[in-house]
C-alpha cells in the first residue's frame, strides 16, 4: 500500500510556494490594472463609440450605420486612396534601400562605418518641425532642389513640388524615406551581424558572386526582421499624420491638406472629424477601426507571403 504520509518539510515547502505565488500576484496586479485602464478600456470604449453618432456632446446609437456611411463618404475614400498610395509606393522603396545600405555598411573593409551608420540614422531622431521646414524650403519653387535640377539641365522649368497634387505626394514620400530608412537599417544591421561569415565564405568558394550571396543568404536569413520592419512600416504608414500636416501650407488650419487634399490620410481625417469639423467622435472612431482592420488584414497577408505558418 502506497504511503501517503506527508512530511513536515513538504508542508513547509508548499506553504512557502503558496506565499510566493501570493506575492507574485500582488506585484503583477499593478501593471495588469494599468494595462486594463489605459489600454483595454479605451479599446472597448472606442469600439462602442464607433456605433454612436455625435454632434458635439449629443450622442445617439446608430449601430453599424457609421460603417455603411464610410462607403459613401467621398472624403474618406480619398483619404483611403492617398494612404494606400503612400503604403504601396513608399514602404517597399524604403525597406529595399534600408536593406541595401545595411548590407553595404556591414562590410568590414569599409572605413568609418560607424560614422556613416550614425549619419544615416540621424534623420530618425531629427525634430519633425525642423526637418519639415527644411524640406519645405528645399522643395519650394526657388528652392535648392529646383536650382540644382535646372543647373544640370534635367528640367526646363521649376517643379511645383508642394503646389501640385502629384508632386506633393512625391515630396512627402521623399521626406518619409529620408527620415525612416536609417531607422529600418539599424534592424537589418543587427540581423546581418548574427549571420555567420562561414556561410558567405562557403558560397564564395562555390563560385557565388555578391548578388547571389545577397539573394540566397542575406535575404533568407533576414526574413524574420524583414517581416517585422514590413509590419511596423505598414502600421506607421496607415497611421501617417505628421508629414501631411507639416507639409500642408496652412498646417492644422488649412482648408485642405495639400493641394486638392492630395495629402489627406486617414489619421488626418480622424483629426479633422474630432477637432476641425463639427466634432463627430463616433464617426472618427469608426475610421480609426478601419485602420485597425486594415493593419490586421495586411499583417496576415505579409505573414502568409513570408511563409510564416504561425
Amino acid at each position: 500500500m502506497e504511503n501517503t504520509t506527508r512530511l513536515p518539510s513538504q508542508d513547509r515547502e508548499k506553504r512557502h510556494i503558496s506565499a510566493k505565488n501570493k506575492y507574485g500576484w500582488f506585484f503583477i496586479s499593478f501593471p495588469v490594472i494599468i494595462l486594463a485602464v489605459f489600454m483595454l478600456y479605451p479599446i472597448i470604449s472606442s469600439l462602442f463609440l464607433s456605433t454612436m453618432s455625435s454632434r458635439g456632446m449629443i450622442q445617439k446609437f446608430v449601430g453599424l450605420r457609421n460603417y455603411v456611411k464610410l462607403l459613401k463618404d467621398t472624403v474618406f475614400l480619398q483619404a483611403l486612396k492617398n494612404t494606400f498610395i503612400f503604403f504601396i509606393i513608399q514602404v517597399p522603396i524604403m525597406l529595399f534601400l534600408a536593406l541595401i545600405i545595411a548590407s553595404l555598411l556591414n562590410d568590414k573593409s569599409i572605413k568609418f562605418r560607424g560614422l556613416f551608420r550614425t549619419g544615416i540614422f540621424l534623420p530618425a531622431v531629427t525634430s519633425l518641425v525642423t526637418y519639415a521646414l527644411l524640406f519645405k524650403m528645399m522643395f519650394s519653387l526657388d528652392g535648392l532642389i529646383n536650382k540644382f535640377l535646372l543647373a544640370i539641365h534635367l528640367i526646363s522649368e521649376p517643379i511645383p513640388w508642394l503646389m501640385d497634387p502629384f508632386w506633393a505626394k512625391i515630396t512627402v514620400m521623399i521626406a518619409m524615406t529620408w527620415r525612416w530608412t536609417g531607422y529600418n537599417m539599424i534592424f537589418y544591421l543587427s540581423g546581418l551581424q548574427n549571420i555567420p561569415d562561414e556561410l558567405y565564405e562557403a558560397a564564395e568558394i562555390d563560385g557565388a558572386n555578391k548578388l547571389r550571396q545577397f539573394r540566397f543568404i542575406t535575404v533568407p536569413m533576414l526574413k524574420p526582421i524583414i517581416l517585422f520592419t514590413a509590419i511596423t512600416s505598414t502600421i506607421g504608414t496607415l497611421q501617417l499624420f505628421d508629414e501631411p500636416m507639416s507639409f500642408s501650407s496652412g498646417g492644422v488650419t488649412a482648408a485642405t491638406i495639400g493641394p486638392g487634399n492630395s495629402l489627406l490620410t486617414m489619421s488626418v481625417y480622424i483629426y479633422n472629424l474630432c477637432f476641425k469639423y463639427m466634432p463627430n467622435f463616433g464617426y472618427a472612431a469608426t475610421v480609426a477601426y478601419v485602420i485597425v482592420i486594415l493593419v490586421a488584414i495586411l499583417a496576415i497577408i505579409q505573414f502568409k507571403l513570408a511563409g510564416d505558418k504561425r
